[in-house]
């Protein structure tokens, strides 16, 4: 593996375009000032929405306009610390935005607290009498829904304040894994070093070397567990900022807070643990069949991500873009069209491993005055390809309701997210395990299936139980250490290997530690199961021809917030609210294992 590319030394086509959204720090600077500066004029509402309706539409433009220039903000300052942590310039930045966002946050707190004062009579007076409140019978309706756990506008300001000093704990683990660290390096079979960094840990847990596998592994667990107390009291003050808002806003938990504040059933969060832990055997099965196919007395946790053939299938960066278009071309011309534009003309994507870059990948959500962007290290293998799929998928969801939608409801909730990437995956992947027959081809795109079913059904719920159980213990008063953390992640893992890998319980334990972004956003882990869940239905409704799937999809793509989420799931032909969905997905799990199972025994 090739040392990492200093950020300087990669080529402009491979970064993303981030002088489409400011020309120069000092553009940002500038804006960022201008907005501050602006702050006032949007206070001057306070107290006036009752005045009329060409008021309080005044004001719901002038906060549109603001929320946009502070998502253009929000997203610069993330660019640059996102691909290089030693970043100075990009540290700043990202401070500087933290702040100014946290003050709009605290001027724009009185609106709700108002517009309940004004009462829900005369709003919805309003809608009925002026065509352009229609727009804003969603955001009424959910407002009220929320009423009794809205504070008075003093109150609203203070937490709207909080925020900044709350993101510095999720800011903390950021800087500290991405930046910080410096992991000793792996070792190949022949003794050789490899630098292990959060750019090149990924490529090395795919390694064809058990040996560079296992060091790089043990190396990179080491360090989080070097730092295990420092992580477990950061993401302690986490959990209990979670649980500082839960009390604040009169809900009985932490997790009754986050879905409701979503509009999500608790009983989908519970019902996808129930499921999860019944299907557990079947993980235990392929667990046996990944074992057969490596040929190895004892499986290993860095033996989960090994190739099952050494035969290597170099996918370049164009050829992936040129396959993932073909396979979501039933989504037809403009769809496909303005991925492969994103991807080969508007650079989108940060595509370059390169030293400093921060581990794995996401996809901004931005106005639709600028592009979405993706960062990520491609490798030239099949498992990148479905990454930067994955990844085009959010961005092509923020492409279409940023351009459907205004502000208030562009930012589609959170258990929506993960549907439209995980749809583009399933896509991809349909059309080129029927047009790829090479049978070790075959087995590569079943690898990268279980991979991503392994991300989505497997650790992302194991991690929504951690989260429940630690966010209980704190709600309840009872401490959280490291040794707590490890031994409860640990005994969960044990569980879901069912005695069919060998398990480093201190390695395997810090699992927690290491997911630096995913546990500092409040119950999210387990929406990554349902998204997989949504996209795989969706997708098997455009791949089976029915009617009208394609625009549906599309259709679910620009609802963006515009209405409840189990509507927009419906908006795309499916029932989120049963559980038939996520077993339907365990079934194409399971099909998976089979085929798999099959084609390494041969």
């Amino acid at each position: 593996m090739p040392t990492p590319l200093p950020r300087s030394k990669v080529k402009q086509h491979q970064t993303w375009n981030a002088e489409s959204v400011f020309t120069s720090a000092e553009q940002f600077d500038t804006e960022v000032k201008s907005i501050l500066e602006s702050l006032p004029a949007i206070k001057q509402f306070q107290g006036r929405l009752n005045e009329s309706i060409e008021t309080f539409l005044a004001a719901m433009q002038a906060l549109d306009a603001l929320e946009q220039r502070s998502a253009k903000v929000r997203v610069y300052a993330t660019m640059s610390s996102a691909v290089d942590a030693n970043d100075e310039q990009g540290s700043k930045m990202n401070g500087k935005a933290m702040s100014a966002l946290a003050q709009v946050g605290a001027a724009i707190s009185f609106l709700e607290p108002e517009l309940l004062s004004i009462g829900e009579a005369k709003l919805r007076g309003w809608v009925n009498e002026d065509s352009r409140m229609k727009l804003y019978e969603h955001f009424f309706n959910d407002l009220f829904r929320k009423q009794a756990h809205v504070r008075n506008a003093e109150v609203e300001e203070l937490l709207g304040m909080l925020r900044d000093p709350f993101g510095a704990v999720r800011s903390t683990a950021g800087m500290l894994a991405n930046a910080d660290f410096k992991f000793a390096p792996a070792k190949d079979s022949r003794g050789k070093k490899i630098e292990l960094t959060q750019s090149t840990k990924n490529s090395l847990m795919h390694s064809p070397d058990r040996k560079a596998r296992q060091t790089a592994w043990e190396n990179y667990n080491d360090k989080y567990l070097e730092y295990k107390n420092t992580l477990a009291g950061n993401l302690t003050a986490s959990i209990k900022q979670n649980v500082f808002s839960m009390k604040a806003r009169n809900f009985n938990s932490s997790l009754e807070s986050t879905l409701f504040n979503g509009d999500v059933p608790v009983s989908m969060f519970h019902n996808l643990l129930n499921i999860f832990q019944k299907n557990l055997p079947m993980w235990h099965k392929y667990w046996r069949i990944r074992r057969k196919a490596l040929g190895v007395k004892v499986l290993h946790p860095y033996d989960v991500w090994a190739p099952l053939n050494t035969k290597k299938h170099k996918v370049p960066f164009e050829t992936a873009v040129d396959w993932i278009c073909e396979g979501l071309a039933p989504m037809g011309d403009e769809y496909v069209e303005t991925m492969r534009k994103g991807c080969l003309t508007d650079r989108w994507v940060d595509w370059s491993p390169n030293a400093g870059k921060r581990e794995g990948a996401f996809s901004t959500r931005v106005p639709s005055d600028t592009h979405p962007f993706i960062m990520m290290s491609y490798t030239d293998d099949v498992g990148s390809m479905s990454t930067l799929s994955h990844e085009l998928g959010h961005s092509i969801h923020a492409y279409y309701a940023s351009r459907a939608q205004p502000m208030m409801y562009y930012l589609y909730p959170s258990i929506i997210a993960e549907t439209a990437s995980n749809f583009n995956q399933a896509m991809t992947r349909a059309h080129l395990l029927q047009t790829k027959k090479d049978k070790y081809f075959q087995i590569a795109l079943l690898e990268e299936a279980m991979g991503n079913f392994h991300r989505y059904f497997f650790i992302m719920p194991t991690l929504a139980r951690f989260e429940l159980e630690t966010h209980q213990r704190v709600e309840k008063g009872q401490p959280l250490t490291a040794d707590y953390m490890n031994n409860l992640m640990a005994d969960l893992f044990s569980e879901g290997y069912g005695g069919e890998m060998n398990i480093d319980r201190e390695r395997v334990g810090i699992t927690w530690g290491t997911f630096t972004t995913h546990l500092y956003i409040d119950y999210y882990s387990f929406q990554y199961a349902i998204g997989i869940s949504a996209a795989n239905a969706i997708a098997k409704r455009v791949l089976d021809g029915v009617p009208g799937a394609a625009q549906d999809h599309i259709n679910f793509l620009k609802a963006g917030s515009s209405m409840p989420p189990m509507d927009v799931y419906k908006t795309a032909g499916i029932d989120m609210t049963s559980t038939q969905p996520i077993e339907d997905a365990f079934a194409v799990l399971e099909e998976y294992i089979d085929r798999l199972g099959e084609l390494t025994s041969k």
